[in-house]
């Protein structure tokens, strides 16, 4: 999966582009994404790409960029 696809997906669940413009962008800290949109994530991860992230496996600290999600989800491809 490329990035680009991360970050659409992104920006369709986070309902702003500004994820695709500024993939450092701190999602939690910039009202982005919150516990509901943590959950919408992740089944638009499974759905999208085949990956299953366990809620438990998922911390604000490692998954609060684009860019850090993209890198997260290279790992488990």
């Amino acid at each position: 999966m490329e990035k680009q696809e991360v970050f659409n997906m992104l920006a369709e669940v986070c309902q702003d582009d500004v994820v695709v413009n500024e993939p450092d962008i701190d999602l939690f800290e910039h009202n982005l994404l919150d516990s509901f949109g943590i959950i919408t994530l992740l089944v638009e991860i499974e759905g999208r790409f085949g990956i299953s992230i366990p809620i438990t496996e998922f911390t604000r600290e490692e998954w609060n960029t684009p860019n850090q999600i993209a890198r997260k989800l290279a790992e488990q491809e």
